[in-house]
């Protein structure tokens, strides 16, 4: 009885602030959720949690490293692209409570739900690295990151007026959003070398935390013989910890030797920001031991609050974290938790680990990697997409982008499962 009184009391007390579903992050996996289920329930019925007031195509954020796009066409207010029928809370969430269903607000006010979509993303931890915040705040023309809004408007000054000397791009020991990235702009970054006639006096090094040059074989494999070509320097196993600016040196851990440490002289260094999961999830009850949010990958539910469900960057789905891996999954998380809404059991497709990294290898060329949980490649287009090309540098600089403006993130493009099925004669998965 005392249980039921303070259920009653909670309700009544926060009413003005309880919604059926509450969406955490107005990113790509927020919205793309959020507009689908705009469209079934009524009005007032959604709240999305969000500070932001822009929204930002992250993935183009290579492309403008190399000056193929501008750092603003990347970007739209986020009043734009909230769906309507929705009601936009426009702060950020300090705590989840989900023994409570509340999500407490950086205000302290607090917002209670009957379900809960947690799509926060992952946050972006220069401070991880000695240094590092300094040199790219003071030294932008040496010391650059596509990977932060305010960071990646200095790349390709850096990259266009870099004119010889030792050029080191690195990939960090942890988890990170869109982790072909630290290498395509090392590819665009060679084409540039080239086009101003510096590569001869270049050395270029891709240092990177992981002990192969990426995680499908069938792509490896491919992308070994791209760096041979391009005369890059592959060293794995070692993760940025120092950047002195002074000196300009760049000093990493041997992950395979804990403890010991390698320097680096550079002119120029790209760093591969290091990520992790937001605080506030991280201390959560919703995060596993590595602070991510933990799902059943095959229906992207919560393993123990069976009314909330996370999407994305934020979750610990043992895929690459990518747009591409939201569009593959949620149309099936809104499928599954409309069933629970409704109590029904409608049968639901398993998320396959879908996901995608068009691999940029050089201006008009790319590999389109696509692949599922266990590495295996799951492409798309009837040609192989191990090997470089225009199409596919066409896809990734032009149609992808449409795709998530007008489509993704309104809730309509739930990935090309339709298009392989169609392309292989529905041979594929």
């Amino acid at each position: 009885m005392n249980s039921v009184y303070h259920i009653i009391v909670r309700r009544l007390s926060t009413q003005q602030n309880h919604y059926k579903l509450v969406v955490i992050g107005a990113g790509c996996g927020g919205l793309a959720c959020a507009s689908k289920f705009a469209r079934k329930l009524s009005k007032g019925q959604i709240a999305i949690i969000d500070k932001n007031d822009t929204h930002i195509y992250q993935p183009g954020w290579t492309l403008a490293g190399a000056g193929l796009k501008t750092a603003d066409e990347l970007e739209k207010a986020q009043s734009k692209c909230i769906p309507a029928n929705t009601t936009w809370i426009q702060s950020n969430a300090s705590q989840v409570e989900p023994e409570k269903n509340l999500v407490q607000l950086e205000n302290g006010n607090k917002i209670s739900y009957d379900y809960l979509i947690v799509a926060a993303g992952i946050q972006t931890r220069y401070d991880k690295i000695k240094g590092a915040l300094d040199a790219l705040d003071h030294d932008a023309q040496h010391v650059v990151s596509i990977y932060s809004r305010k960071y990646v408007r200095n790349v390709y000054s850096a990259l266009n007026n870099f004119r010889h000397g030792q050029a080191i791009f690195t990939f960090p020991a942890t988890p990170i959003k869109c982790p072909g990235a630290p290498q395509k702009i090392m590819y665009l970054a060679d084409d540039i070398f080239r086009k101003n006639n510096v590569r001869d006096k270049s050395t270029i090094l891709y240092n990177t935390a992981l002990p192969v040059i990426f995680g499908v074989k069938k792509y490896a494999a491919a992308l070994m013989e791209i760096v041979k070509n391009k005369n890059i320097q592959l060293n794995t196993r070692l993760n940025l910890i120092e950047v002195r600016s002074e000196t300009k040196e760049a000093i990493f851990e041997n992950l395979d030797q804990p403890g010991s440490t390698k320097t680096f002289k550079y002119d120029l260094l790209h760093i591969g920001a290091p990520m992790a999961p937001y605080e506030f999830l991280a201390k959560s009850s919703l995060a596993d031991a590595n602070g991510f949010v933990d799902v059943v990958k095959e229906t992207l539910q919560h393993k123990k609050f069976s009314n909330v469900f996370a999407i994305g960057d934020c979750t610990n789905l043992p895929t690459s974290k990518t747009a591409a891996a939201i569009a593959g999954s949620n149309s099936i998380l809104v499928k599954n938790l409309t069933n629970l809404m409704d109590g029904k059991s409608d049968y639901v497709p398993k998320y396959d680990g879908y996901t995608s990294c068009p691999l940029v290898t050089g201006f008009n060329k790319c590999i389109l990697a696509e692949f599922d949980f266990d590495g295996n490649p799951l492409e798309t287009l009837p040609i192989d997409q191990g090997k470089e090309r225009f199409l596919s540098y066409v896809l990734k600089k032009d149609v992808m982008p449409s795709l998530y403006w007008n489509m993704l993130i309104k809730g309509t493009w739930n990935g090309p499962g339709l298009f392989r099925k169609m392309f292989h004669l529905g041979m594929s998965k």
